[in-house]
This record gives C-alpha cells, structure tokens and sequence, in this order.
C-alpha cells in the first residue's frame, strides 16, 4: 500500500498492511509563517517517515476582528463583523495548506489544523475574559462566536476545494471538568462545535476530531468525555494519557470512527524520554492492543519543540517491521 492508500484504509476502519502513523509539533514565531513553515512540514515529514502530514495553523491563532481585538465588556460582542475570505488571515492559510499539498504532491494524505468556534473565541480574548463574558451574557458569546463559525466555514471550503487537503483535523476543546457542567457545555458550547463540524463532513469523509487535552492537563483535571459523545468524524485523536482512554474506549465513545494516537506527547512520556528498544516495544504493545484496523499511532496532543525527531522515527520502524501475523 502507499502512505495515501495506507491512511485512507486506516481512516475507514479496514485492516492496513501495517498499522500507519502521525506525530505533530508547533513551530517557533521564527518560521511559523511563510514559505519556512512550508519547508519545516515537509522537512519533518521527510525526516520522520510519517504516513501522512497534519498541518499546522501557527501563527494564525486567534481572530483578527477589531470588537475581539478590543473588548471591554461583553454587551460589545453584538458588534462583531466578518472577517472577509480576502483577508491576509484567510488567503495566507490557503495559501500555506496549497503548498504543502503540492509539496507532497500526492504521496500522502493532509488535514488542516482547525479550531472550534469558542477556541477561536477564547485565543484571541483569553480564557478569563471568556469565562467572565460566557457567564455574563451566553447568548452574546453564542452570536460572536456563530459568526466566527460562519467564516471558519468559508476558510475551510478553501481549505479543501482550493487548496486541496484530505480533510480538517478540528480541535475542539473547553470540555475540563473544570470548566463547564455538561449541561452548560450542551447549551453554551456544543451548537457552535456541531456547526462547523457538520459543514466539515459534508464536504470530505476525511476529517479528524481532536479531543484535546492540554488544556485539561494545565488545570490538572481531565476532560467530561461525554461531552463530546454523537460528534461524528471520519478519525477521532485524543489524549490517552490524559483522560485515561485507549483506543479501543475510544471507539466505544464514537462508534465507526477509527482512533489516532496511544502517545503520551509530554516530556514524561516514554516518547520523550524512552531508548529505541523502550519506544519500539510501546509502539508494539499498542498495535497489539488496538490491532491493525481503524488505528493509527499518534500523540496526545503536540509533540515537545526539543524532542530528538528520531524518536518518532524509531516507531515508524517499529510498525512497519513488526509481524503482523501475530494480530
């Protein structure tokens, strides 16, 4: 199979020559925009021997809205206005996903990185101004945040008619115990979640949800996993380590969608830290617990900036010569 064939198979729950797999990082504000973040995707992807490349959105965190920008008490939310498709923030994304689809050039599949709607919110207010205007007023967060829904989904029509990428690997966050009951959650945050991801599928078959745990991790609590359960995508990435979940819970959760990840992402993971022999017999022990059908190996969530990429590449050895025979 090729890396495309390979990712593809994985994504719709049928057994794979072996079982693939993806890693991600951030890139530093030096070359997180531009024609070097272009060549920093594809450099790791090379030198990692991934099946397949997520694309990051650094640099375009936030939302370059003027009322987001400048805002002092939540009632000012009614005045938020669109940010037009010809906008910098826009055409720079499609243009950075176009490249890198090209670069590849077919060899392997690509997600754009993607968040919901409230995150959109949340990066560009912070998180206490959110929570004091989501406790304030809902309902004026739920309009600003619907019109931001509205733009993502223009951005994302770009994203895969224009630009051509596989799909949309879509964030969704704000789900820690900590933060919301999940009857606040259904109300406040799940209608702008849903929207864009409805949009999402009917455009590819492709897409991934990210069950994202760093911000759980931050707080020291886990996310209320129920809180996502009926959302529907092709691939669910979560964090193992975080919420105490295999793939084979995820797959319970979201029954149909195939499981990305197994990783602990962070510094005391055996990832991290671990020798080649460690790193390879993780990479082994959790094919053999998940099998060789809808799975792929993967991270918790983004990878240390300072990680030694061979790492990675020592689990990409792992599962193309493990004997499959056993499964």
């Amino acid at each position: 199979m090729t890396k495309r064939e390979r990712v593809l198979a994985a994504l719709h729950n049928q057994e794979t020559d072996y079982v693939p797999g993806c890693f991600w990082r951030h890139y530093t504000p030096e070359i997180e925009r531009g024609e070097d973040v272009v060549e920093a995707h594809m450099k790791f992807y090379r030198e990692t021997d991934v099946d397949f490349i997520k694309i990051s959105s650094d640099g375009y965190f936030g939302w370059p809205e003027e009322t987001l920008k400048n805002l002092n008490d939540v009632s000012e939310l009614y005045n938020i206005k669109h940010v037009p498709m010809d906008s910098p923030y826009m055409t720079e994304q499609v243009d950075r996903a176009r490249k890198i689809v090209e670069a590849a050039n077919g060899e392997c599949c690509t997600f754009y990185t993607l968040f919901c709607p409230l995150s959109v919110f949340r990066l560009q207010v912070g998180w206490d101004k959110m929570m004091e205007c989501i406790r304030k007023d809902p309902k004026a967060v739920m309009y600003a945040y619907n019109i931001i829904a509205e733009d993502v989904m223009e951005l994302i029509k770009a994203l895969i008619t224009e630009a051509g990428v596989d799909g949309i690997f879509y964030s969704v966050q704000n789900a820690e115990m900590t933060r919301f009951t999940l009857e606040e959650y259904n109300a406040w945050v799940r209608p702008g979640d849903l929207k864009v991801l409805d949009y999402m599928n009917s455009l590819s078959d492709c897409n991934i949800i990210h069950c994202c745990g760093w911000d759980a991790d931050a707080a020291g609590t886990t996310n209320r996993m129920e809180s996502w359960s009926g959302y529907q995508a092709a691939c669910i990435s979560w964090a193992a380590y975080v919420d105490n979940l295999d793939a084979n819970g995820i797959k319970e959760l979201f029954p149909g969608s195939s499981a990305w990840g197994g990783f602990d992402n962070r510094k005391c993971g055996v990832l991290y830290y671990g020798t080649e022999e460690e790193i390879k017999e993780e990479t082994r022990r959790l094919i053999r617990e998940c099998g060789r059908r809808g799975y792929m190996l993967g991270p918790d969530c983004s990878l240390p900036t300072d990680i030694d990429i061979k790492h990675v590449k020592w689990v990409m050895e792992a599962t193309k010569s493990m004997d499959y025979s056993e499964l």
